[in-house]
């Protein structure tokens, strides 16, 4: 959503449809959504970061265009695979963006991290329904981002699914008669461990997730709840939500996924199966609603919801990232930046698991000495994302050598 609900007028068939992030977790569930409603989509561009095979693998059986690569040096493989298919071959982040602008009916945003922004953005400046699965396009440039949209005219659809709920359940012309809006979190793999264990914990243990299966980038963000906090800036932004009025519930059984509360006393929430086919399914058919293959919610085999107050004490990031969302002027471009290095090196067991929120931080208070501002344009939010990084990055190298 730009500004409003608006239903745009779309025919039930033969919709074109781009999916940037065409191999990760999101991407390959679009495909099986697609998949399943023949004649409904054509696919139009399809990305990856420099899996050339998978993705050459995935535009030969979607029946795509255009085939992107964001590693120049992947395409050559991706030449090679896609050769005597007629679909056509790119590779770099300008080819990306120049995908991303092609004119579709809808396109699906799944690229991980900050390198989806420039595309997105691209997507949106020109007035496509964007189904956004890339938060960190909200995280990053929020401000940026919304008012791209709306002087491009377009739709965005968010595909995470605490915001689908949400979308489903705000009255957007009766936000003054919302109390609070919540979104859940399971409470990751850590959420019933002691301070000490979480202290001990390696990569295998935080990317195995009770509820959801995700990229290991995801999975470590859901271990620290920082995803969390990523999610409270993202319906900050995309909702126009103020901070005080965003909160976190931990709920383990991932079947309550966001819920408004009333000012008459009314709570409305959206319940689905722990299921991405869900919210993905609803961005692509919106404002109609098309079959998605999930298991269907049976409340009384269930038995029970259960909710929890987040332990801030135990996971930090959430009130980092909490933070940074009251302190806008930037500080949420550094906290995703810095937050993307922190849980590289600790997937490469570089850095402890408490150390990610304590680098974040660390940025955060650094690059804030330096009065950065609100990014107004592309260039200042990747020149602010690349200072955060540089700060993260030697104070990791601060970290190992502290440990060595």
């Amino acid at each position: 959503m730009t500004s409003s609900h608006s239903r745009s007028a779309h025919s039930d068939s033969g919709q074109s449809l781009s999916i940037l992030g065409a191999t990760g977790s999101i991407g390959r569930n679009t495909i099986d959504v697609v998949s399943r409603l023949p004649g409904r989509f054509r696919i139009e561009a399809v990305s990856a970061n420099r899996d050339a095979e998978g993705l050459a693998r995935i535009a030969v059986e979607a029946g795509a265009r255009l085939a992107v690569v964001a590693d120049q040096d992947s395409y050559a493989a991706l030449k090679a695979a896609l050769s005597g298919t007629g679909i056509e071959a790119a590779a770099g982040p300008a080819a990306l963006v120049e995908a991303a602008a092609r004119p579709v009916d809808r396109l699906m945003a799944a690229i991980v991290g900050a390198a989806g922004l420039a595309p997105t953005l691209a997507a949106a400046a020109r007035g496509t329904t964007v189904l956004l699965a890339n938060k960190e396009c909200l995280v990053t440039a929020g401000t940026l981002f919304m008012a791209t949209a709306r002087a491009g005219g377009a739709t965005i659809l968010p595909v995470d699914s605490e915001h689908s709920a949400l979308f489903q359940v705000l009255d957007p012309d009766r936000l003054r008669a919302v109390e609070t809006v919540t979104i859940t979190a399971s409470g990751g793999p850590f959420r019933t461990w002691t301070a000490e264990q979480i202290a001990e914990a390696g990569p295998r243990e935080a990317v195995r997730h009770p509820n959801w299966a995700m990229g290991a980038k995801i999975s470590v963000d859901s271990a620290t709840l920082m995803n969390k906090g990523l999610e409270l800036i993202e319906a900050h932004h995309l909702f126009a939500i103020a901070p005080e009025r965003l909160a976190v519930v931990v709920h383990p059984e991932s079947i309550v996924h966001g819920f408004v509360s009333y000012r008459d006393g009314s709570v409305i929430a959206q319940l689905a199966e722990p299921d991405m086919r869900t919210p993905i399914a609803y961005s692509l058919g919106w404002p109609d609603r098309i079959p998605a293959p999930t298991k269907r919610l049976d409340l009384a085999e269930l038995g029970r919801l259960t909710f929890e107050t987040p332990d801030l004490r135990r996971f930090p990031a959430l009130g980092i990232a909490i933070a940074a969302m009251k302190a806008g002027n930037g500080a949420t471009t550094a906290l995703n930046a810095a937050n993307e290095i922190s849980v590289e090196a600790f997937l490469s067991e570089r850095i402890r698991f408490p150390d990610i929120a304590k680098i974040v931080e660390n940025v955060m208070d650094r690059v804030a000495r330096t009065g950065i501002g609100e990014p107004a344009s592309l260039d200042e939010a990747l020149e602010l994302d690349r200072t955060a990084r540089d700060v993260a990055r030697a104070l990791v190298g601060e970290h190992i050598a502290t440990a060595g």
